[in-house]
């Protein structure tokens, strides 16, 4: 039997699921890393974790302390749970464009949530340039700044990197992942590529994202109008994802990324999120490219649980455009239910 140190013990080792259906269709192997099997429920704990870790290390957060952040939901569910086991109280600040679920979820969990306006990086109203602001004015606390704290880059190169490495015995082509921090996919390509050069890096962007871009082209310009993503897509370079070792990217658009979460669901049985989708689809295309005989790893980000009013919200796809892209469940004969059968 084994046994872990509560909440922070769980993190992370968790496991690789081969998508059976879009590698038998590929003639590929490829993984999804089951990122949503953390403790708090998505590939954000990692970070979180390794955020406040760190701050205590310094010294900048210690007992009684507040842990502040600018996020659209996941790393803010993640330190909330952290806070709750280390004994902080949690302040968020996040766009008022996220799922209700998240906010939901982070109120439960205990966290302080002040939902603002979505408005440019540039703007000093911003959302992580208000929770900046808030850090600075309240006495004991901490803003754990996501985006450019590298302790988010380095747990992945420490920890998720080498579980990959060695759930596929070295024996892995490419890794695929989207980028809002850019901490996991700089985290990983920097430890894989550390063990074998020619592991080939590839971004997956949404529209309205400026990465697809850069990494193309050194320049950073959207392509394409906004995405029903959440989370990532970005117009800047953070600390975090500076330098990391990507070879190239690729475009996917919102319809594509809503027939994967959907083929994860009716295929698989994984109920996930639109992180997840965009990264299968992007998993699919490096497939290709590649052709038969290799193995792709991917990241599974988190439940579809978070997105259930939107992304599972029949009358949302269709208001967004996207209900052909979301079959519903195959038709039954319905199941009589007898009398007879009820107390």
């Amino acid at each position: 039997m084994t046994v872990v140190n509560g909440f922070l013990g769980a993190v992370g080792d968790t496991p690789l699921i081969r998508l059976k259906g879009i590698s038998e269709e590929t003639g590929c192997e490829i993984l999804g890393k089951a990122e949503f099997m953390n403790p708090g429920g998505s590939v954000k704990d990692r970070a979180a974790l390794a955020m406040v870790l760190r701050a205590e290390d310094l010294g900048e957060l210690t007992p009684g302390g507040i842990v502040v952040e600018g996020t659209a939901g996941n790393t803010g569910i993640g330190l909330a749970h952290v806070c709750n086991a280390r004994g902080y109280r949690c302040v968020i600040v996040m766009p008022n464009n996220q799922s209700p679920e998240k906010v939901r979820l982070l109120e439960t969990l205990g966290a302080e949530v002040h939902q603002i306006p979505v408005v440019p990086y540039s703007n000093p109203n911003q959302y992580q340039k208000v929770a900046q602001r808030v850090a600075a004015a309240l006495p004991g606390a901490i803003w754990s700044n996501q985006f450019d704290n590298t302790a988010n880059r380095e747990i992945h190169a420490r920890t998720t990197g080498p579980e990959i490495w060695a759930q596929t015995d070295g024996r892995i082509d490419a890794f695929v992942a989207a980028s809002g921090t850019g901490g996991t996919i700089a985290g990983v390509s920097e430890y894989l590529k550390s063990r074998r050069q020619s592991v080939r890096i590839v971004l997956a962007d949404p529209p309205g994202s400026s990465l697809y871009s850069y990494i193309r082209t050194g320049t950073l310009q959207a392509t394409g109008a906004g995405s029903i993503t959440e989370g990532i897509g970005i117009a800047r370079v953070t600390a975090n994802l500076k330098d990391a070792p990507i070879d190239d990217a690729v475009h996917i658009e919102d319809a594509d990324t809503v027939r994967y979460v959907y083929r994860l669901l009716r295929e698989e049985g994984l109920f996930l999120g639109g992180t997840s989708g965009i990264n299968v689809a992007a998993a699919v295309r490096v497939a290709r490219e590649l052709g038969p005989g290799h193995t792709i790893v991917t990241v599974l980000c988190d439940s579809g649980a978070r997105y259930q009013s939107r992304l599972f919200n029949p009358e949302w796809l269709e208001q967004k455009g996207f209900a052909a892209f979301a079959p519903p469940p195959a038709p039954g004969v319905p199941v009589p239910l007898r009398e007879s059968l009820v107390a």
